[in-house]
This record gives structure tokens, sequence and C-alpha cells, in this order.
């Protein structure tokens, strides 16, 4: 198998780790991806991203109340 981010997966593919990675592992190599986007577009005074780790989902959020939601964001 393959370790990633120190646990042991199984070869093949691998949908989601605990970092939110895709993986494919085989005997000779490892590569990963990342699920979460890299890049945001937002307004970065009024807005805020948190990440989700445990779905690998992301909400823009506003600073003052994070209960709502920023629109007009991008990600890729």
């Amino acid at each position: 198998g393959c370790i990633v981010d120190g646990k042991l997966y199984p070869f093949g593919e691998i949908e989601k780790t605990e970092n939110c990675l895709r993986c494919s592992c085989s005997q000779k190599e490892l590569h990963c991806c990342s699920l979460l986007p890299s890049h945001f577009h937002y307004d970065k005074e009024a807005c805020e991203v948190i990440l989700n780790m445990e779905t690998c989902g992301h909400d823009v959020v506003q600073k003052k109340d994070s209960s709502k939601k920023c629109s007009g964001f991008s990600a890729v």
C-alpha cells in the first residue's frame, strides 16, 4: 500500500484522505491532488473562507456574521 499523511492505504484509488486529497496508489508511484479549491475570489474585507475538512467543502461567509453566506464569489 501507500502511506499518505501517516496513514496506510491499500493499492488503488483513494477517494478521500483525512486531509482532503484524492490519490492513486500503485507499487511504482503515488499521485495525489487536493479536493479543495486552491484559489478563491471574494470580498476579502467583508468575507472569509471557512474550510470543512470532514466534507472537503467550503463556505464563504460574512466576517461580522458567519451564519450569513457571501454572494459573488468563485473558487478554482
